[in-house]
């Protein structure tokens, strides 16, 4: 388990910003490194307990993702190397250089079972961002069919809110909302077969894309990682029931059961709650990339 990097600290590259979880500096006039630092929010509030090794985590899967999506849609890696240099060792294996693009005011998501916001929205009117589902279904029941239901981009410390398909396309307009919303449910269906073969369900997950100086859509961002999706292990997976993941749900779990307004500043995590998540992580990506070595 390596030191946690909580944020990093690079002074030859101008900081443009610090999100909820990455860091992002200017390398030219055309691409972006992102920092995938070891912080982990929830409820969107940053929490300021950093888990060892979810950086690390992070980026492999991403990275993986979007080799595996390559035939789909292009994405916004650029060939271009980290520097080799000491500053740059804190960084290692948890950045990436990208495209510089500009990025779509929505958050592509995809639910596949019934979870979350949207068992919430299902419960107050049988419905997830106007898409009716049928009569009867129970938490965490897989549904007859992918459904896509995307939210508005929220800004630190504020909520994302779901919004409809008319909503999209007044926002990004009609062809490019039907674009994102197809590529989107063929991430998912692919994503979710293969990691099924390997033990875990993506119950649902979110993508974010941009579009480049001509236009064409781009796959950005974090894809299919522990933050962006709940994964459930297949093995205990059970209709009715929240089921335990492998994803920050975990954590969310533990803070619900805390007296927190879930507003900022967030509470620290004790060392079990911090391990067991760490331990989450790694487990994830070494069930869905067994190739890789153990982090």
């Amino acid at each position: 388990m390596s030191t946690p990097l909580f944020e990093s600290q690079l002074h030859t590259l101008p900081l443009l910003r610090r999100g909820k979880v990455r860091d992002i500096y200017a390398v030219d006039d055309e691409h972006l490194l992102i920092v995938t630092s070891d912080r982990l929010s929830a409820f969107d509030v940053v929490l300021p307990t950093p888990i060892p090794d979810k950086g690390a985590v992070q980026t492999a899967l991403s990275n993986f993702w979007f080799d595996f999506t390559a035939s789909m849609i292009p994405n916004h890696l650029a060939d271009i190397l980290l520097p080799d240099n000491t500053e740059y060792q804190q960084i290692q294996g948890q950045a990436i250089i990208v495209k510089k693009l500009r990025p779509l005011p929505i958050e592509a998501i995809v639910r596949g079972y019934l979870a979350g916001s949207g068992w919430k929205d299902y419960q107050n009117n049988g419905a997830i961002c106007g898409i009716s589902l049928p009569d009867g279904l129970q938490l965490a029941e897989k549904l007859p069919t992918p459904i896509y239901t995307p939210s508005s981009k929220a800004q630190v410390g504020q909520h994302d809110e779901n919004i409809d398909f008319a909503e999209t396309c007044a926002l990004i307009g009609e062809h490019l909302a039907e674009q994102v919303r197809e590529v989107s449910l063929e991430i998912y269906s692919r994503a979710r077969d293969y990691a099924a073969a390997r033990g875990i369900i993506i119950a649902d997950t979110k993508f974010e894309f941009g579009i480049d100086r001509n236009g064409q859509l781009i796959l950005i961002d974090e894809v299919l990682t522990p933050d962006s999706s709940r994964f459930w292990p297949v093995d205990q997976y059970q209709i009715g029931v929240s089921p335990p993941s492998f994803d920050k749900q975990f954590v969310r779990d533990y803070l619900e059961t805390l007296d927190w307004n879930k507003k900022s500043p967030g509470p620290m995590l004790p060392p079990e709650i911090v391990n067991k998540t760490a331990a989450k992580y790694r487990e994830a990506l070494q069930r869905l990339i067994p190739s890789l070595h153990s982090y």
